[in-house]
């Protein structure tokens, strides 16, 4: 069960320069071991959930909107402008400008999905920075778990799939279907870049069975930044090295690394969980029964809880 609801002791839009705007937030003991949340997506921004997490009395609960998402701006959803100097290496540079902005030496990194992929990174980049780590939802910067997503799911949801790719013009349907969205959510034509983000969203509820649609694709301005932020990601490589992380895990040896998995994560087809647990030296891999890639369910909030609240104590 998650700790209660908590409001910010403190917020603010850092200047990360290129034009953005990051919106930043800290919860819980001012003087508690810190932890930095990163968001999944790319383009969720942070909700009021992912405080809860932690225990508010022993933990300094860092969040960021990244680039072009949440509060931050310009945000996806108003302007293609939001896309410009966006990269992995942008967002991990904010972080670490929001981390000496804190005056945080070293801290706990805690996110899923996307935020897996952004955690991990700026690990591997960033050693000496980084207390533990907590995963779920888990993904890496490899060029096959995009096209997983984007094509290789199509077999177990063809109806879902078919219209999915019908989004796209017909010369576009057997290429990269992520770079075919990106060109029609980039489409100055609202008629245009709505559908494509009503097709796209569409696609990542279909993904999700047992899953409830996220409300938050009910708003026209969210749909389009997600769609937009995803699409410019996917379509580039997440603008990382393809299989970075796993040939550079071994540089988190002596960081204490606990990663969560629901088994009915369809994420695991291609592997990523225990492909992650034997590149990272110091790994525990925990697999959670009836659970997909979300963490709306008892049994992950227990995992996840535990985990953060073990290392809440440690130095």
């Amino acid at each position: 069960m998650r700790y209660p609801e908590i409001e910010p002791y403190d917020s603010g839009m850092l200047d990360v320069g290129d034009g953005h705007q990051v919106y930043w937030e800290t919860c819980g003991d001012p003087d508690g071991k810190p932890v930095a949340v990163l968001h999944g997506g790319p383009g969720t921004g942070c909700s009021e959930g992912m405080r809860r997490f932690f225990d508010p009395e022993r933990y300094r609960i860092v969040l960021l909107d990244q680039r072009g998402s949440g509060r931050s701006t310009p945000h996806a959803g108003d302007s293609v402008e939001a896309l410009k100097a966006n990269t992995a290496s942008h967002l991990i540079s904010d972080f670490e400008l929001l981390r000496e902005k804190l005056g945080i030496e070293r801290w706990q990194l805690f996110g899923g999905s996307w935020g897996c992929v952004l955690g991990l990174t700026y690990a591997v980049r960033h050693p000496e920075r980084v207390t533990e780590i907590v995963m779920m939802g888990l993904a890496t910067d490899r060029q096959i778990e995009i096209d997983h997503l984007t094509g290789g799911l199509g077999e177990m949801f063809p109806e879902a799939f078919a219209r999915f790719r019908e989004g796209v013009p017909e010369n576009d349907r057997d290429g990269d279907l992520a770079a075919a969205y990106c060109r029609l959510l980039t489409d100055p034509d609202p008629a245009v870049h709505e559908a494509a983000a009503q097709a796209w969203c569409a696609w990542e509820t279909a993904m999700l069975p047992g899953v409830p649609p996220s409300p938050k694709f009910d708003d026209p301005r969210f749909r389009l930044g997600f769609a937009r932020l995803v699409t410019h990601y996917f379509s580039q490589g997440c603008f990382l090295e393809d299989g970075a992380i796993l040939r550079d895990a071994h540089r988190l040896a002596g960081i204490p690394v606990v990663l969560v998995q629901g088994v009915l994560d369809l994420s695991s087809l291609v592997g990523t969980p225990w492909l992650l647990e034997r590149a990272i030296p110091d790994a525990e891999l925990i697999l959670v029964s009836g659970a997909g890639h979300t963490t709306a369910v008892p049994s992950m909030e227990e995992a996840l809880i535990g985990a953060t609240d073990k290392f809440a104590t440690r130095p």
